[in-house]
C-alpha cells in the first residue's frame, strides 16, 4: 500500500498576529542588548551593534511583509 503525503493547506490566517510577535520580541531583543553594552568589552560592543543593525533591517521586513499579509488577508488571500 502506497501512501501519498498531501501537503498542509496554505493557512495564512494568523500570519499577521505571528509576524507582529516577531517584530515585538526583536524588539525586546534589542533593548536588552542595550542593557549589555554597559559591560561589554570594545570587541563585543561592536558585535552586539552589528546584530542589532542586522535586528533593524529584520524588523524593516517584517514590517514589510506585515503590509502586504495584512492585504493579502483583506483580499481574501487571493493569489
Amino acid at each position: 500500500m502506497t501512501r501519498h503525503n498531501q501537503p498542509k493547506p496554505d493557512d495564512r490566517s494568523d500570519n499577521v498576529e505571528k509576524l507582529q510577535s516577531m517584530v515585538q520580541n526583536t524588539i525586546e531583543n534589542i533593548e536588552e542588548s542595550h542593557e549589555t553594552l554597559a559591560y561589554a568589552s570594545s570587541e563585543e560592543k561592536a558585535n552586539i551593534e552589528a546584530k542589532n543593525h542586522r535586528r533593524e533591517e529584520s524588523i524593516a521586513a517584517m514590517r514589510e511583509e506585515i503590509k502586504d499579509e495584512a492585504a493579502a488577508r483583506e483580499n481574501g488571500y487571493q493569489s
